[in-house]
């Protein structure tokens, strides 16, 4: 049970994240294929081929051609995540830091209390 998960999970993975996805319209090209032989009995698969992806035209049926794989391409999910540089681990009222960087817990990249002091204070006036 756990590798049928497993297997699912990635195929999900993979299916939403390359260009997997494309293989799900492999029956949309088979039917459009018979499509194409039905007008014309002697064309090849590989004659099909060639007329949609290798010198595609705009002819009457050219939605229709925009729905098969691999003509038209989207840009995939992208995850971004950050991760803090500064790892400390407490225990215990004692604070172990394996990077070795001595930086206090409110000090770090995305907050600076010393310029956000700096920059907002109240207006001086000048005295004469």
């Amino acid at each position: 049970m756990k590798k049928l998960i497993s297997i699912l999970l990635l195929s999900l993975y993979l299916v939403s994240t390359t260009e997997l996805y494309q293989l799900l319209k492999m029956p949309l090209l088979i039917e459009h294929y018979f499509q194409h032989k039905n007008l014309n009995p002697e064309m090849s698969f590989t004659a099909f081929l060639k007329t949609h992806y290798d010198h595609p035209v705009k002819d009457s049926d050219y939605d229709e051609d925009q729905k098969l794989p691999f003509v038209s391409h989207a840009s995939p999910l992208s995850v971004v995540f950050t991760i803090n540089p500064i790892l400390d681990i407490h225990c215990i009222g004692k604070v172990y830091n394996p990077i070795g960087i001595r930086q206090i817990l409110y000090k770090n990249v995305l907050y600076n209390k010393e310029i956000l002091n700096s920059i907002w204070q109240p207006p001086r006036f000048r005295q004469s």
